[in-house]
C-alpha cells in the first residue's frame, strides 16, 4: 500500500458520484482505532507536476485561471493522471501543453498527499531540466486560460512569502526542488 495506507472497514456506502476528473463518496466507516462515523472523500487518480528550469536558471510557471477560487493562481505545470498512466508521461505532456517547452532531463523529486483531510490525491513531483522551446506547442485544453511566467527561484520565493496566490502543490514542489536549483 503506497504512502503508509491503513484501510478502514467500510460499513456502508451512502453516496457515490462519478465526476469527469474525480469521484466523490460518503461512507460509513470503522477507523483503525475502532471509531465509527460518516466521512466524505474525493477519490482522485493523482496528479503530476514539473518544476521546469531553463538553462539560464529561470523557473517556468503558469498563471492559470481557476474557477473554484474565482481567480488566477501562480503554479507549476501539472495535470491529472489518465487511467493507468505513468506520472512522468503525464507531466511530459502537460509541460508541453501548458508552457510550450519540452525537457530532456528529468529527476523525480518525490510524492505527497495534496489534501488528506478530504482527498486521496497524490502529487508526483519532478524536476525538468535542459528545456527546449517547442516550435509548435500542442494545443491547450479548451478550458485552460494560461499565461507562461519566468521567474528566478528568489523571485518565486519572494512571491510566496509576500502572499501572491500560489497553490500548495507548487510551493511544496519548489522546496523539494530547491537543493537542485
Amino acid at each position: 500500500m503506497p504512502l503508509g495506507r491503513e484501510l478502514p472497514q467500510l460499513l456502508k456506502q451512502r453516496l457515490f458520484h462519478k465526476g469527469r476528473k474525480f469521484d466523490f463518496e460518503v461512507n460509513r466507516l470503522r477507523l483503525p482505532n475502532k471509531s465509527e462515523g460518516e466521512w466524505e472523500c474525493i477519490r482522485h487518480p493523482g496528479g503530476a507536476l514539473a518544476v521546469p528550469v531553463t538553462n539560464e536558471g529561470k523557473l517556468v510557471l503558469v498563471r492559470q485561471y481557476r474557477f473554484a477560487v474565482q481567480g488566477r493562481i501562480l503554479e507549476f505545470p501539472a495535470g491529472t493522471l489518465e487511467y493507468n498512466e505513468d506520472p512522468q508521461a503525464t507531466v511530459k505532456r502537460e509541460i508541453e501543453e501548458e508552457t510550450g517547452y519540452s525537457a530532456q532531463k528529468w529527476r523525480k523529486l518525490g510524492e505527497f498527499f495534496l489534501a488528506p483531510g478530504y482527498s486521496d490525491e497524490i502529487i508526483y513531483a519532478f524536476l525538468a531540466q535542459d528545456l527546449e522551446k517547442l516550435e509548435k506547442p500542442p494545443t491547450q485544453d479548451e478550458d485552460e486560460d494560461i499565461e507562461t511566467v519566468l521567474m528566478t527561484p528568489e523571485e518565486l520565493e519572494a512571491a510566496i512569502l509576500q502572499g501572491e496566490p500560489v497553490d500548495a502543490k507548487s510551493i511544496a514542489s519548489f522546496f523539494l526542488a530547491r537543493p537542485f536549483l
